[in-house]
């Protein structure tokens, strides 16, 4: 029997489980198998004993070992098998979209079928299984689902597998794993038809209620997890060594956090600080350390302290439904569904419709996450967006331009509704589209006489008439495409389209991300217009 026991320095919430693992002594023979941890910490090779209690007992040389199947992955044609896997449509990929949302999705759906929902936790952690009867439990049985909840890397290895039929993600598909699935046979994962944003979050940066601290920078955030702060008085709060809280390598989470935070000139991320599997893992070590920080989904601070956010222009933002809706807070993300191609049932195609549409956004806002649904909002003087105007270093001829789109604040709402484009190009990004089913549905119930102004901005590369020029062809575009989709629906709506130029950005035009949300067009609505 071969056994292998390897270990990375790095702590983890895995290692520390294995460590406090019990020795006990059974009598039995089974085949060899490996016990891994998602980020690849821990990886253990034995003989498979037994699986009981939501453990897997293997024998070892150590002897013989009960790891808890929170912790890790059984890998090997000795694993058991759980009577789970018959679920008609599996679905598999990030923990933030499977704890988070798929539970409130489920029974929503249900509901939407007339239908009861039957969901169980497996014998495995982060397993879940969902039973549909119709008629409202006394009729047919219309299926099941079984949601594994792991990392967005998963998503895309179970898709590519075959092993899934719907990928959750928390970051969007990365190119080499969309050729990967395009190559074999998978299709366009990016296309309308099989990349799909269901929801948007905010990563919130918490640390233990009883920490002093109120905002943090994201150049701060950069010092502490390149590893060059590490002390909480060098940020105004107590003299206490800094625990820096992670995700395993594969998690989508991490990916956005890194993406957003770090640039490739500034200082780096390194791999060495205490790594946790899941959001509520982060949570509860923060809520249980008060040397801590980390970072989670805004459904998942579990009574963790949040912090506001400094972006790298000085201003300061909180997680904010309208915020997130937008795509203007720093650390805002979209959180996906994939399929293939060439593998969807009807059950699935189904589902995803139920899960894309306004029938899930109550389910999605009760599970903690930003639904895609329009809100409004007043833009008046005292609002965050006027003050910056207000303030902002400008010469005369800017200034007019200041004071023009002031005028136009005081007469408008703006809908949270916000086109962007894909980098390079004059095509609505992947969720412009959507985005502009949903505009056409609010505004057909609007009386007529309604009016709207599509607003473009820009980023300020380039002279500033230019670019308020450009602004303004991108409004113009917008509109001749909302036209084309409506094919005659809002035809007793007025929409005209201005263009303010780089004024009033949005984010930081110090880096791409930051360019790239300045470079969008809003929808404001006459405050004449009511609902």
């Amino acid at each position: 029997m071969r056994n292998v026991l390897n270990f990375s320095s790095k702590p983890t919430l895995s290692v520390s489980a294995l460590l406090g693992a019990a020795l006990i002594t059974l009598s039995a023979n089974a085949g060899e198998v490996a016990l891994k941890s998602a980020d690849g910490t821990v990886n253990l090779v034995g003989e498979f004993i037994d699986f009981k209690d939501d453990n897997y007992i293997i024998r070892t040389a150590l002897g013989d070992l009960r790891i808890s199947a929170s912790r890790v992955r059984c890998e090997g044609a000795d694993c058991p098998k759980f009577e789970t896997e018959t679920a008609d449509v599996r679905i598999a990929g990030s923990d933030t979209v499977g704890l988070g949302l798929m539970p409130l999705l489920m029974s929503g759906y249900a509901s939407y079928l007339d239908a009861e929902a039957s969901i169980s936790n497996t014998a495995q952690e982060g397993v879940m299984l969902a039973n549909f009867v119709g008629d409202g439990g006394f009729g047919d049985e219309l299926g099941s689902f079984l949601v594994t909840s792991t990392s967005s890397g998963d998503a895309f290895k179970t898709l590519m597998g075959g092993t899934a039929s719907i990928g959750m993600a928390s970051r969007r598909i990365r190119p080499a794993e969309a050729r990967e699935l395009r190559d074999a046979g998978a299709g366009n994962m990016v296309s309308i038809d099989q990349e799909h944003i269901v929801a948007v979050d905010s990563l919130v940066m918490v640390v233990h209620p009883n920490n002093p601290v109120d905002t943090i920078s994201i150049e701060q955030l950069q010092q502490i997890y390149s590893g060059q702060m590490t002390n909480w008085s060098e940020l105004g709060g107590p003299d206490l060594p800094i625990k820096a809280i992670s995700r395993q390598s594969n998690s989508g989470t991490l990916s956005v956090f890194k993406n957003r935070v770090f640039t490739e000139d500034g200082p780096q991320y390194v791999d060495n600080h205490t790594v946790a599997e899941t959001n509520n893992d982060v949570a509860a070590i923060v809520n249980d350390d008060p040397s801590a920080i980390g970072f989670v989904g805004y459904a998942f601070q579990r009574g963790a302290k949040p912090l506001n956010l400094v972006n790298e222009c000085g201003l300061e933002s909180q997680p904010d439904p309208f915020a997130s809706k937008t795509e203007e807070y720093a650390l805002q993300r979209r959180l996906y569904l994939y399929n293939r191609g060439d593998q969807l049932d009807e059950q699935a195609q189904k589902f995803l419709e139920f899960a894309l549409s306004e029938n899930a956004d109550g389910v999605v806002t009760k599970s903690g996450f930003i639904n895609l649904g329009i809100k409004r909002q007043s833009q008046s003087m005292d609002s965050g967006r006027a003050k910056n105007l207000i303030k902002a270093q400008a010469d005369n001829y800017e200034a007019g331009v200041i004071r023009e789109m002031l005028a136009q604040m005081l007469e408008h709402d703006r809908l949270s509704t916000t086109f962007r484009f894909r980098t390079g190009s004059s095509k609505l990004d992947e969720r412009g589209l959507l985005d502009m089913q949903r505009l056409i549905s609010y505004l057909e119930g609007k009386p007529e006489g309604t009016e709207i102004t599509l607003v473009g901005f820009t980023d300020d590369v380039g002279a500033f008439d230019a670019n308020r020029d450009l602004s303004k062809v991108r409004a113009q575009q917008v509109a001749a495409d909302l036209a084309a989709f409506a094919n005659g629906k809002i035809d007793h709506v007025k929409i005209n389209v201005d263009g303010f130029g780089e004024v009033a950005p949005a984010g930081c035009n110090t880096s791409e991300i930051g360019r790239g949300v300045n470079r969008r067009v809003e929808v404001w609505v006459s405050k004449d217009v009511q609902g």
